[in-house]
């Protein structure tokens, strides 16, 4: 599992923001789009693309994608 393939599936659960203003280090939670449905279009695409079952609490403890990354990174 790559970073950046991490990172293009993760803005791919975007809509409306710009694909290149998602990058290892933002700040997920501070984008404007960002909600719990996508929280679960994320939960989902996890568990589809890298068969790995993230819970809220992984979520909730990651602030950068980097760090939501490194999460699913450690349960492979």
């Amino acid at each position: 599992m790559e970073l950046s393939e991490f990172i293009k599936n993760f803005a791919s659960q975007f809509d409306d923001t710009d694909v290149s203003e998602i990058k290892a280090e933002t700040v997920f939670k501070e984008l404007e789009e960002w909600s719990s449905l996508i929280a679960l279009s994320v939960i989902a695409m996890v568990d589809e693309e890298y068969d790995v079952q993230l819970k809220g609490d992984d979520i909730r403890s990651a602030s950068s994608v980097q760090e939501l990354y490194e999460i699913v990174k450690s349960k492979l």
